[in-house]
């Protein structure tokens, strides 16, 4: 466990008390470690565990984590595709919902919460670009979760944002969040809405100069990328002008970059590949195409 002490020492120390991953065992740099990953919500960590027990003592980590005096207590979470996970508190206290930063802004989170906690790390390059490059813009936040792409957005000079989830409790969390940072008013709307059956509803308030799309690779019963992403991209054209932008992600490591890049020349031909934004710092990869795809496109048609 020297690999994964190391991490966390050098990762803490670069953290400035805002959220990061302390150790990304799921990047296969760390051979033997794969199922671990651990994210520093401060002062909580967070130890997730991709098995269905833990394959090696963790009281090593345990132990160096409560050690360090920025940490006040450590959360254990069983998780991975297809069950159900369960988190306990193993050292200190942990309380159910923190404030927490990242990049100057505030998010709600809750490290107890037994699948995602409510802020995906991973996409800290993701809510960074949105930031810088959303001034005056009509924003579309698909599959918006707790709004913090809304919250970047707005932060940057949008002049307004759609977020739309299934979610009605993820958009709640998403008020709290504008609320946090001092952000309010009617440019924000909530649409606690089954997309794929709402698409009138969402073309009423277009068009938009940015869609952020940022769904679960595998949500049975709502959504599953390989059936159901291209019923999105399709969509495009009658939501956007010339010029607009989407920014399309997809974190399924079983799917390369081309697995988007392919949909998109199918579903939404008049779009242009721009860029694909970097890997978040603390998630290196082995392969990076096992990592977040987040990747920018502009619609270049008349």
């Amino acid at each position: 466990m020297q690999r994964v002490i190391d991490s966390i020492s050098e990762q803490l120390a670069q953290s400035g008390d805002q959220v990061r991953r302390l150790f990304h065992g799921r990047g296969g740099l760390f051979e033997g470690l794969e199922w671990l990953v651990i994210d520093w919500l401060p002062p909580v960590a967070v130890i997730r565990v991709y098995a269905s027990e833990v394959p090696q003592p963790l009281d090593p980590v345990v132990e160096h984590l409560m050690a360090q005096s920025q940490v006040g207590g450590v959360v254990l979470q069983l998780r991975g595709r297809g069950r159900e996970a369960q988190s306990e508190v193993l050292a200190g206290d942990v309380p159910e919902k923190l404030v927490v930063e990242e990049l100057g802004l505030r998010y709600q989170v809750r490290p107890l919460q037994n699948q995602n906690s409510g802020l995906f790390l991973d996409m800290r390059p993701g809510r960074a670009w949105v930031r810088d490059n959303a001034s005056g813009a009509r924003v579309l936040n698909l599959f918006a979760y707790t709004c913090a792409f809304s919250v970047a957005a707005m932060a940057g000079g949008a002049q307004s944002v759609v977020n739309l989830d299934m979610s009605s409790g993820a958009l709640s969390v998403g008020r709290r969040n504008h609320q946090l940072n001092g952000i309010a008013g009617d440019a924000i709307t909530y649409m606690a809405l089954d997309l794929l059956r709402s698409w009138s509803r969402v073309r009423r308030q277009g068009p938009y100069d940015l869609i952020l799309i940022d769904p679960p690779s595998f949500q049975p019963g709502s959504f599953v990328a390989e059936r159901d992403y291209r019923k999105v991209l399709r969509r495009l054209d009658e939501l956007t002008l010339s010029g607009s932008r989407v920014l399309a992600c997809h974190n399924d490591p079983g799917h390369s970059e081309m697995f988007l890049r392919e949909m998109m020349a199918s579903e939404a031909p008049g779009f242009e590949f721009q860029q694909r934004l970097p890997l978040a710092e603390g998630f290196p990869e082995r392969n990076p195409e096992q990592g977040l795809k987040a990747l920018l496109y502009k619609r270049v048609d008349a």
